[in-house]
């Protein structure tokens, strides 16, 4: 039985996790960091902020609760007893003026003697922030952004796995909430059974202390749930702001420029720097040379510097073309092969002789000084 073969042409880049440009398994670099964080980018837990105004607030609030329900039920007097002010002014009917203002002044009172517990909170949940990410204000993040217009990325956001990750998280914090509401409750049933029968200030002190135990657990809770989601939007940060080896690669050429345009300038200096070289080398006193691989060309003059120092110098190609420049412009050549390869490895162009070597080079400049007074 004949079995037939079927080929299949596929592109193997179409499995990789992030596309034409590859996978990302390199750890981010400074520069991407910090773009990310003018961006409003940083691995930050909501939860954790939240949850230290929360138990801020509900600590305040323990420790204030028997003030808080004295003014509370002052409050309460004294908007009671204004009530049948209210009834005279009107002939016995209550106006919905009269009464929008009395509760207006209710509201306002309340929100007053709250006020100190939310500012707590608030203080406590921004330092929290800060204590995150640190003080770098950024407006980035509010300017709007089009592409998020995008019905069909909108649909993909909404499917992603950010979106099941919070779908899941926020499943597990109402569960624990409503567990805990429930636990505390049927603890203190007994005392909720008794409150009808309490006096106004005791059963004020008794919700009180109800409400504050049940928002000190939740906020304890909360407050481990901030942690370890702050632990795993910093492990989810790092992972999204990981680079592809093309990436890194991209990011260092602009950073540096582009290594082809680079070498190309670094070859237009040395150009440059041997035209001026050998434009000065009919300056030179002596060329010393090995006598074939290096050259270096010294000149003494006092007024410039103390010591000789290099006009030129150079190997192979450029060695030749600074003893043809010395015959052509009747420069001494002197075959020294030690002092020639220790000058050009030594002393750089432009740089006085090391002490070491005055005596080598005096024997040689004397030389050269001889020669000429006889020639002359």
């Amino acid at each position: 039985m004949d079995t037939e073969i079927i080929h299949l042409q596929y592109n193997l880049q179409f499995f990789a996790k992030d596309g034409p440009g590859g996978e990302k398994t390199e750890a981010a670099t400074p520069k991407k960091m910090e773009d990310a964080r003018k961006e409003g980018q940083v691995a930050k837990s909501k939860e954790l902020s939240s949850s230290f105004g929360l138990l801020t607030f509900f600590v305040v609030l323990k420790m204030f609760v028997g003030q808080l329900g004295k003014e509370f039920i002052e409050n309460f007097a004294y908007i009671y007893n204004r009530i049948p002010e209210m009834v005279k002014l009107v002939n016995g009917e209550i106006s919905v003026k009269l009464f929008s203002s009395m509760l207006n002044e209710a509201v306002k009172r309340i929100m007053i003697m709250l006020f100190p517990l939310f500012l707590a909170g608030v203080i406590v949940a921004f330092l929290g922030d800060l204590l995150q990410v640190r003080w770098k204000p950024t407006t980035k993040p509010l300017r709007p952004k089009f592409n998020k217009l995008d019905p069909i990325k909108g649909f993909k956001r909404f499917f992603s796995k950010d979106k099941i990750a919070e779908l899941i998280k926020s499943i597990i914090k109402v569960y624990i909430v409503v567990n805990l509401a429930y636990s505390t409750i049927k603890e203190q049933f007994d005392v909720i059974y008794l409150l009808y029968d309490m006096p106004l200030i005791n059963a004020v002190q008794a919700i009180g202390d109800i409400v504050i135990s049940l928002g000190l657990r939740i906020s304890i809770f909360y407050a481990i749930f901030g942690v370890a989601d702050f632990i795993y939007q910093k492990f989810k940060f790092k992972d999204d702001m990981k680079m592809t080896k093309q990436e890194i690669k991209d990011e260092m050429k602009n950073a540096e420029g582009d290594p082809k345009i680079k070498s190309q300038q670094r070859r237009r200096m040395l150009q440059a720097g041997r035209r001026r070289m050998m434009s000065a080398l009919p300056q030179a006193d002596v060329v010393i040379t090995n006598p074939t691989h290096y050259a270096v060309a010294l000149k003494y003059d006092t007024e410039i510097c103390p010591a000789p120092y290099v006009i030129a110098k150079g190997e192979d190609f450029l060695a030749a073309k600074i003893k043809e420049t010395a015959k052509e412009n009747n420069i001494e050549i002197v075959e020294n092969k030690p002092l020639a390869r220790m000058l050009y490895y030594n002393v750089d162009l432009g740089a006085a002789i090391p002490p070491e070597l005055y005596q080598a080079v005096a024997e040689v400049l004397a030389i050269v000084y001889n020669a000429k007074n006889k020639v002359s």
